[in-house]
């Protein structure tokens, strides 16, 4: 699990996340391996940056599945947007990459099996397992540490002048209180357009 973030504040998008992976009971730290959570997509319209939650096989995979779509289908400027580029994306998932899409015998929908939070020039935006979008007006966050985080960056949102110091009060918080979650953040920060 992980602590996850994305704050949108005074013309910036961040995302940030933990560095820390855990396998059952055994913690891999940033000190023996670099475990980004985050990855960059160039698209049409600029680049977003993706983040996930949930088993560490979802990383290489989302990245990579990504990849095969073309470009122009890479599209990240609204909920629709995503939406339809991850439905896109699913029977990739599910023929190429093997996804196992069942969750539940009562699931409405085929499940994808990750949370996903994005940061671009267009705003926050989160996805769950169903495809289903939101876009966050002020922050979100997503793993085992989101509810420390949570918390943090409400109680920082009036005083925090940038995205940057939610984000950052989120990511201590959830180092801090998450048995899932460790430093060093990784962080990344996008102008917002008008």
């Amino acid at each position: 699990m992980t602590t996850l973030v994305v704050v949108r504040k005074a013309g910036q998008a961040v995302i940030a996340t933990d560095a820390l992976i855990t396998f059952g009971d055994t913690r891999l730290g940033s000190r023996y391996e670099v475990n980004s959570k985050i990855f960059k997509v160039d698209a049409p319209a600029g680049a977003s940056y993706i983040g996930m939650a949930g088993t560490v096989a979802h990383f290489p995979v989302l990245r990579k599945a990504l990849a095969t779509l073309p470009k122009d289908q890479l599209r990240f400027g609204s909920k629709d947007e995503v939406f339809d580029t991850f439905n896109k994306v699913h029977p990739v998932l599910k023929e190429a990459f093997f996804l196992q899409t069942k969750e539940d015998d009562n699931d409405p929908y085929e499940s994808s099996q990750f949370s996903v939070l994005i940061a671009n020039a267009s705003g926050i935006y989160g996805l769950y397992s169903y495809r289903e979008v939101f876009e966050f007006k002020e922050f979100w966050g997503i793993g085992s540490g989101r509810s420390f985080a949570l918390g943090a960056m409400h109680a920082t949102w009036e005083k925090a002048k940038t995205a940057r110091e939610v984000a950052m009060a989120g990511m201590n918080a959830g180092c801090e209180f998450d048995k899932n979650s460790a430093g060093p953040a990784e962080l990344f920060t996008v102008k917002l357009k008008k």
